[in-house]
């Protein structure tokens, strides 16, 4: 089970194992939301100013309270990183193996985006080789196949791939993407890893967009 320090954790230790003040704590989680919310809205365009403005503190606050805008995200990131796992974990403690990585999909689609959004803005390669989260798809995927819940003839890297594949943009050939669109692909690729009863995908298609849109 992954035992990742939270952001606020890793913002306000010191290393001189005193309690922060309340106040420093409050203001650290609100900025860790911010740079969430902002990464999530605005991508990689994410700046220090966005997310005092979102948490509410002033710009002076924000780096009296986590030094660089750098830092903040590189501990939202390893957050981001330790809950993906954490997911992983969760899927393979459900009984039910197909159901177990069913979930585990929709919720790593959603944290992979935000992860990816804020290294964006940090400006490394984002390193999907970590040997923990590799070794939970690995292992989520075999447990479902040794249940003969999914195909038999992909590997863990195919659905590594085909996660990846879910994620997509607002638009593409005048067409617009429905509000749930990443759930309804990622219904199509889950009932393309399994190969009996597909189940109804959610929301609508996406439409055709409007020359003033």
């Amino acid at each position: 089970m992954s035992s990742t320090p939270s952001a606020v954790d890793r913002l306000l230790d010191d290393g001189s194992g005193r309690r922060p003040r309340a106040d420093a704590r409050r203001n650290v989680e609100r900025l860790v939301r911010a740079a969430r919310e902002a990464a999530g809205e605005v991508g990689g365009e994410i700046t220090a100013h966005e997310i005092a403005r979102r948490a509410g503190v002033g710009v002076g606050t924000f780096y009296r309270r986590v030094s660089t805008l750098e830092v903040l995200l590189e501990a939202v990131l390893a957050e981001v990183l330790g809950e993906i796992v954490t997911k992983g974990d969760e899927g393979l403690a459900d009984p039910d193996p197909w159901e177990g990585f069913r979930h585990f999909a929709g919720a790593y689609i959603r944290l992979r985006n935000e992860l990816c959004d804020i290294n964006e803005r940090l400006g490394g390669p984002l390193d999907h080789a970590r040997a923990e989260l590799r070794d939970r798809i690995r292992l989520l995927v075999e447990r479902a196949q040794t249940a003969g819940v999914m195909r038999a003839d992909i590997t863990w890297q195919d659905v590594a791939f085909l996660m990846v594949s879910v994620s997509t943009g607002d638009h593409t050939l005048g067409v617009r993407a429905s509000p749930q669109q990443w759930d309804r692909n990622l219904g199509i690729v889950l009932d393309g890893l399994r190969a009996p009863d597909p189940t109804p995908l959610p929301g609508t298609p996406p439409v055709e967009m409007t020359t003033d849109s």
